[in-house]
């Protein structure tokens, strides 16, 4: 991976109604056919998703969406259909999430799915759902549907922010969908416990890097047209250097991934990445303004839409909590000698 490294990355969709139109080109032109996680060429997936994500956080979030339904499909024996779309709806948030009701023939999918991106976009999704009589995600089925579905309704207003607008993100209403055997995906309980499952909470943090690097290329841009006081100096550097840190966090974890020990844990490795990758972007969010003052934030939409989309983006990150997490394991680890 080297994403500070600009290699010249096409140029960002214009206008909101441009990332769709990108997202669909560079579906044709196999550009979203990424490395499978954990297979040997896991550097190569990850430095991809980081350079949508330098390129637009909107588009790459769905790209993203779709690169993580092709792993769990590929986990599964099952084959993505081609030239489609797709995206992976999963959320349980706020008390919603899909449902599985009925048993054998009679089984129906329902329910709300918060954070569904490319709700009214996708051609199709692979959904998460918990049996109503299920206890938590050790239970869950994944389903695959077809989309568009007069029966899948995108709830407007269920996304209010300007951040991260673009990449289409509803609430979506499930209104009981026939399920067979056919379109369920694994085991019960396959979509957590698979290993790809964490590897692709790293690959989220592939994307933020590369958003992060994007805010760094247009700061770095505005430096080089006038004479930069020190202190500007300073704050870039400071950026650029969280940036590096991450990158090499990444690679690093990435080479752990496709040759693993014995005691090699992909939760652990999400983690860790996930963790440094959030701490370089706030850093990118706090010092970006400090650097360019007013002037770009108000005038140039562009720039300051990026900003926006990385807060947003970046706040999936549990933060202290992933932390705490992470922290319990190196205390637990050195009381008992094993390496985290």
């Amino acid at each position: 991976m080297s994403p500070l490294r600009i290699v010249g990355s096409a140029a960002p969709p214009e206008r909101p109604d441009d990332v769709i139109v990108a997202l669909r080109k560079a579906l044709h032109a196999g550009e979203l056919e990424l490395p499978l996680p954990g297979r040997g060429d896991t550097a190569r997936r990850w430095s991809g998703l980081c350079e949508h994500g330098r390129r637009d956080l909107s588009l790459a979030r769905l790209v993203e969406g779709h690169a993580d339904a092709v792993a769990i499909l590929h986990e599964a024996g099952n084959k993505p259909e081609p030239n489609a779309l797709y995206g992976v709806w999963a959320s349980r948030a706020s008390g919603k999430g899909a449902v599985l009701r009925g048993t054998g023939t009679n089984t129906v999918l329902t329910g709300t799915v918060p954070f569904c991106s490319g709700a009214d976009v996708l051609d199709r999704a692979v959904i998460a759902a918990r049996p109503e009589d299920a206890r938590d995600a050790a239970e869950d089925v994944l389903i695959e549907i077809p989309l568009p579905d007069p029966r899948v309704r995108a709830l407007p207003d269920t996304w209010n922010a300007g951040g991260m607008a673009a990449s289409r993100t509803r609430d979506v209403e499930l209104t009981d969908i026939p399920v067979g055997e056919n379109e369920r995906i694994g085991a019960p309980g396959f979509y957590t416990a698979r290993p790809g499952f964490h590897l692709g909470g790293a690959g989220v943090a592939a994307v933020w890097l590369g958003g992060a690097a994007g805010v760094h290329d247009r700061v770095l841009d505005h430096l080089v047209r006038r004479e930069p006081d020190e202190h500007q100096l300073a704050h870039l550097a400071a950026m650029h250097l969280g940036l590096v840190a991450s990158d090499s966090t990444l690679a690093g974890a990435a080479a752990d991934v496709d040759a693993p020990r014995t005691d090699f844990d992909p939760a652990d490795v999400a983690a860790v990445c996930r963790s440094t990758v959030e701490r370089a972007a706030c850093e990118v969010l706090a010092l970006a303004p400090r650097i360019t003052g007013p002037g770009p934030l108000s005038r140039d939409v562009a720039f300051a839409q990026r900003l926006s989309d990385l807060e947003v983006y970046v706040r999936q990150h549990h933060g202290e909590r992933e932390l705490a997490e992470l922290g319990g394991k190196l205390v637990r680890a050195s009381r008992t000698g094993v390496r985290p």
